[in-house]
């Protein structure tokens, strides 16, 4: 089966790296030394503009810090996941946890309505719930495309054995995408012990940004 790469992208720059190394998606975002926030509405726009079809899914978070969000912030998602789908972005990538660290499913309800017509990505709050098995069920019920994560530990390398327990799980019901940490040089470790088909990863080269040769390598080596 082949694999899939997509590329956490900060900008268009990096959008315009990871289309010219043969990404296959992009995820974009702003501030990714934050974990990632929702970027500008212009941002947005012009990525789908310039990608001329090809996927691109918005990370869809207002605030860095924890995941628990209030109604006014979740009010402000459904807003720039309106944005999104008249934008004509492919995806919406979210997540919300409550206090004690299980899925919001009202606050998720909520926004998988408003991405109603969109793929839906559930992001890397997953790595902070209190019962991963547990919460990828809930995750499943929502209805959600794929679920980012690290397999609940500080990357997607130190995380391979319980992301191929997350894909065994998951049985095909959900696409488990490891992502945090994925070079070059361990990505084919990854995918060999977690049986997962996506992959995803900020493509740094270098410079620290977003390369169109690691793009490559990547692609490469899955």
């Amino acid at each position: 089966m082949s694999c899939l790469l997509e590329c956490c992208c900060d900008g268009l720059e990096a959008a315009r790296e990871a289309w010219a190394g043969g990404a296959d998606r992009i995820e974009l975002c702003r501030e990714l030394d934050t974990g990632g926030l929702t970027p500008f509405r212009e941002v947005i726009a012009e990525a789908v503009r310039e990608a001329e079809g090809r996927p691109v899914n918005v990370l869809v978070r207002p605030r860095e810090g924890d995941f628990v969000y209030s109604g006014e912030e979740i009010r402000r998602m459904i807003e720039d996941i309106a944005f999104c789908r008249e934008a004509g972005a492919n995806a919406v990538v979210v997540g919300a946890l409550t206090a004690s660290g299980q899925i919001d499913m009202d606050a998720m309800g909520r926004l998988l309505e408003a991405a109603a017509g969109m793929h839906v990505t559930f992001h890397r709050a997953f790595d902070e719930c209190s019962d991963p098995s547990a919460c990828l069920e809930d995750i499943i019920s929502l209805g959600c495309d794929r679920l980012l994560s690290s397999g609940h530990e500080k990357d997607a390398f130190v995380g391979r054995m319980r992301l191929a327990d997350m894909v065994r799980q998951a049985e095909g019901r959900i696409t488990v995408m490891p992502g945090c940490g994925i070079n070059p040089g361990n990505i084919l470790e990854i995918k060999t012990v977690s049986g997962a088909v996506e992959f995803h990863s900020s493509s740094k080269g270098e410079s620290g940004r977003t390369d169109r040769e690691t793009v490559k390598k990547l692609k490469e080596a899955i």
